[in-house]
């Protein structure tokens, strides 16, 4: 048996291990204990880890930056093709849709399968990434939220200032974030992590050893397979990810990436699921709304919605990107990932396109 094959082998079975154990977790807090455990130590603590074991390098500063990019590009590609997929852009689901699909939740769903087979110094960049998208969602997408709120409903009066501050602590404040500070800082005056005393290390070894089963026992105990308006949603996340790769090859064409480690981590970020954040932001304007009682069909977005794109999400996200780094180098060439995404966008299309066309026909029968 390969060592690609024996490693997707482990984490399959780890994510189907929290699929088994549902049953165990019978309240949504139990899950939620795991996600904060993962979110607050075992990551921060890899993060960490990796940052330390690499040297400081100036080409690391520009990823955060990147992955902004991408962002707004996901931000402006989802809109216009909502249409054909029968979604209003200006309905309580099209807005719930524009906020969650350009965000990004790399720790859950991508980062366990970076570290195992791309190894620390890409997971190193990975985290680095993750703090241009985490600007992104607390930041941006919060005030396109609150723009869309104040526009549903006129004469509401909020804050702005006041809660951007309060989100660029929380942003400060996050354990992932704070440890990435806490790294950097430590490189920038010499200090590597060999140099740590060796309680420090052992600590954070032994730790960080918990994300990778942690996380995959998550996504098992947090799998939706039986939701209604699963088809609308998966075609959209199909989308999603097939021009998140083509993305992806523009960024390795700019830059020129050519070691096969560095074009599939490019390749495998922007797959990464929606985040939480977004729908935090949904959340609190949903809770005005509640206590200004303003029915749902005028609201500013569909919480019920948002909450089955995340539930669809991570499963996808982390299925795609194992199955793409359990094949090894195949999707280290641009004519390959230029493939895939064609591929991915015409899964998603398809079978929306041939339904249009069943309806045509049929009406066209009747009418003959």
């Amino acid at each position: 048996m390969s060592d690609a094959l024996q490693k997707s082998l482990v984490l399959i079975l780890l994510i189907a291990l929290g699929y088994f154990l549902r049953s165990k977790f019978k309240s949504k807090e139990m899950v939620g204990g795991i996600k904060e455990l993962v979110l607050t130590i075992a990551l921060p603590a890899t993060i960490f880890t990796a940052l330390m074991k690499i040297p400081l390098d100036r080409s690391l500063m520009i990823v955060p930056l990147i992955t902004i990019l991408f962002n707004i590009f996901i931000f402006y590609v989802i809109p216009p093709v909502l249409g054909f997929f029968t979604i209003d852009k200006d309905s309580p689901t099209g807005r719930s849709i524009l906020m969650l699909m350009p965000s990004l939740a790399p720790g859950l769903s991508a980062f366990p399968f970076i570290v195992e087979f791309l190894g620390q110094k890409s997971l190193a960049m990975a985290a680095m990434a993750d703090v241009g998208n985490k600007v992104f969602v607390l930041i941006f997408l919060y005030i396109f939220a609150l723009n869309l709120f104040l526009k549903q409903n006129k004469g509401q009066k909020s804050n702005l200032w006041s809660k951007i501050k309060s989100l660029l602590i929380s942003l400060v404040k996050e354990p992932i974030n704070s440890i990435i500070f806490v790294a950097i800082f430590l490189l920038s005056i010499g200090i590597g992590y060999d140099a740590l005393p060796r309680l420090v290390t052992d600590i954070f070894d032994k730790t960080s050893a918990m994300m990778t089963p942690l996380i995959l026992i998550f996504i098992g105990l947090a799998v939706e397979l039986k939701q209604s308006k699963k088809r609308v949603i998966v075609s959209l996340l199909f989308f999603r990810a097939g021009v998140s790769v083509l993305f992806s090859a523009m960024v390795i064409m700019l830059f020129k990436i050519s070691d096969p480690t560095q074009v599939l981590l490019a390749l495998v970020i922007p797959l990464s699921s929606a985040s939480f954040w977004p729908f935090a932001h949904i959340s609190a304007f949903n809770l005005k709304e509640d206590q200004l009682e303003i029915p749902k069909e005028k609201r500013t977005f569909n919480v019920e919605f948002a909450v089955l794109i995340l539930a669809f999400s991570l499963p996808f996200s982390s299925g795609l990107i194992l199955s793409i780094l359990s094949m090894g180098k195949v999707f280290a060439h641009l004519g390959a990932i230029f493939a895939l995404g064609t591929v991915l966008i015409l899964i998603s299309v398809l079978p929306v396109l041939i339904a249009k066309l069943s309806v045509r026909f049929s009406n066209s029968m009747i009418k003959n």
